[in-house]
Formats: C-alpha cells, structure tokens, sequence
C-alpha cells in the first residue's frame, strides 16, 4: 500500500501551489514568462501517455516552457480486484506540481466536476465516480476518506482557464451556443465559485460538458474570453486531435494514436501554425 503520510503531505502542497501560481487571478492563470506551452488532452489515467509527454516536456531544461495537462481521472484501467487505478495518475500530477510549481499546470475537467459535485457518470452500466473511489480505497485503505478530501479540494483549486500573452486560449471545452448569452467569463475569476456555477446551467458546468464546435460558436466563445484561438480536450479523436473549425484544435492523449502540441507562447500564432505544431505520440 503507498504511503498515504506521503501522498497527503504532496497533495496538501499542490493545492496551495495550484492557488498560488503566478498569473492567476481566480480560476484563470495568464502564463508569466512562457516561451512555450505543450498542451494535452484527456488522460483519464494512461500512465503511459503521461511518460511519454513528460520526456516531450523536458520541463528541467526548458525553464520557459509550461506543461498544460488535463482530465486525469475515470479511465480504464483498474485493480484486479476491482476500482479505477486512475488517481495514480493525479498523484504523480501533483508531485509534477510540486516539483515545477511555476511550469506545471492542471485543468480539471467534466468527470472531474463530476466527482467533486457526485453527479452520476457512466460507461455503460459502469458508475465511474464509485469506482475511482474504490480503486482509492484499495490503493490507501483506512486513510482513503483524507485522500479524497484531498482530492477534492485539488480540484476545486486548480485553474479552470490558461492564457497565453499570445491570446491562446485553453480549458476543457466550451459552452454550447445556446448558453453563450448567459455565460459570463468573469465568474471565473473569482475564488471560489459559486455552487450554481458547478451544476448544470452554470457556468464551469457549460465550460466543462460543451461539445458545440460550430464556428460561430467557438467565434463567439473567444470574444468573450478576449481570445484569437482555442485549444480544448473533452471530444475523442481518432486520430489524436481535431480541427473542428479555423480557431480550435481538440486534442486527445488517452488512446493510441495520443497527441498533443507544442507550441510558441510569445508571438503570434494562426491556426495553421498551431496545427502544425501537433504531435503525435
């Protein structure tokens, strides 16, 4: 069993880290002396991905670039005796977090919410939110009630938002067209949200679960968050990411082919030339 006196002493940290990261201003970090962002999608657990993204970082040799991960939980590995290996992955973030406070950042996203506000989320008959919470009481038994407290409270202080001086925009995803009238980006610059925000109708639940990638859509999004382009995750692709329209790119890093995207942080940037700075793992 790993020593949980270890894990909650790390997650105790990366809380506070996540709260103080330079740039932040509620829920959205605004990148401080970025060159480079390498950008993920979804992991939901894939260890594997997750090493081959952190070789692609070289975060301690690169001090100018920042490292993007998002949607570490609900995956489909698990213990043999049952429940979701997953948290593993949000372990090794926050020691990441820990090691490269100012480098590392990490966007929750909907099976997050999802877990913190327990509304219900399946894969077939599968409930994804009991079983990550017994693949954590099979990884730290009695100490598990603290480790989910803590993972909770990870949750609810990491950045919902990154921007870079460049106008990129990352989160999770984006909200529908029919919600663009009501969202309103400021109530993500507060500290601590309000409950209604987390729940459906409001606004980190519309930027979390959108999947509306119409152009108009995205268009309209990006003026709200004073924007040129957008990188989500959230939506499977096939090939690793997606173009949807001329302002976005989705990325996926959880399946084979998993991608994700270097890309400068310090000059201007179109679309065509963030596309090309996808790669492929």
């Amino acid at each position: 069993m790993p020593d949980a006196d270890r894990l909650l002493t790390t997650l105790r940290r990366a809380i506070q880290l996540f709260r103080d990261t330079p740039g932040r201003k509620g829920r959205v970090v605004s990148l401080q002396g970025a060159a480079e962002v390498l950008a993920t999608g979804d992991l939901h657990g894939s260890l594997e991905n997750f090493r081959l993204i952190l070789a692609k970082a070289n975060l301690g040799q690169t001090p100018q670039r920042h490292l993007v991960l998002q949607e570490v939980i609900h995956g489909p590995f698990e213990y043999p005796a049952g429940g979701d290996k997953s948290h593993q992955l949000l372990d090794l973030m926050a020691a990441l977090k820990c090691q490269y406070p100012r480098q590392v950042h990490f966007l929750p996203g909907n099976h997050e919410l999802a877990q913190i506000t327990h509304r219900r989320v399946c894969k077939g008959d599968h409930d994804l939110n009991a079983s990550f919470e017994q693949g954590v009481r099979t990884a730290y038994g009695e100490r598990a009630g603290e480790v989910l407290s803590c993972y909770q409270q990870l949750f609810n202080a990491a950045p919902l938002a990154v921007r870079t001086a460049n106008r990129v925009f990352l989160s999770h995803s984006l909200p529908p067209g029919s919600r663009l009238t009501c969202f309103n980006p400021a109530r993500l610059e507060c500290d601590e949200p309000a409950a209604e925000d987390l729940h459906k109708g409001g606004t980190i639940y519309d930027l979390l679960w959108g999947r509306d990638t119409r152009p108009e859509t995205v268009a309209a999004f990006l003026q709200k968050v004073d924007a040129d382009l957008l990188i989500t995750g959230h939506i499977p692709c096939d090939r690793g990411f997606d173009a949807p329209n001329d302002r976005q790119l989705i990325l996926d890093s959880m399946e084979t082919p998993a991608a994700c995207c270097l890309f400068p942080a310090a000059r201007p940037l179109s679309h065509a030339e963030l596309l090309a700075c996808v790669i492929i793992l």
